[in-house]
């Protein structure tokens, strides 16, 4: 079973039915029917809530979304090791390279995010939602 992290923007592609939603609907539609393991930070379910919030999503609304996504994706917290690799790391952007540093150390298959160019420099593999349908449902028949 593919192993993915799924960045933030794609969560909130397809909550907010932004650019590109179906494409990041249909990857965590594969999380939900455990055609793929999803993962994602601890910190980006926390800046979720914020954004959730800023828009004055009702309490229980906000809480029925973290849960549902809870539910159905695997949460990775990053330890002081994470944190201290992702400071040494070539990803400029100190968000990003703790989810690259995350994606290292649990050895998913690809980062899928709308920010291709902010882990340009990450070892790990990186694609937008649209171009990881296709990869991710051919390996998980």
């Amino acid at each position: 079973m593919k192993k993915v992290l799924i960045d933030l923007n794609i969560i909130l592609d397809f909550l907010s039915k932004r650019d590109d939603h179906e494409a990041a609907l249909a990857v965590y539609d594969l999380c939900i029917k455990k055609k793929i393991k999803g993962y994602v930070s601890s910190h980006e379910i926390t800046t979720l809530s914020y954004f959730l919030e800023k828009e004055k999503y009702p309490i229980l609304k906000r809480n029925k979304i973290i849960n549902h996504l809870l539910d159905n994706l695997s949460v990775l917290a990053a330890n002081a090791t994470i944190l201290r690799k992702a400071l040494e790391s070539e990803i400029v952007d100190y968000e990003d390279a703790v989810i690259d540093e995350l994606a290292l150390h649990e050895k998913v298959d690809c980062i899928i995010t709308r920010n291709i160019k902010e882990f340009g420099k990450s070892s790990n593999d990186i694609m937008t939602a649209r171009e990881s349908i296709e990869y991710l449902e051919s390996e998980s028949d």
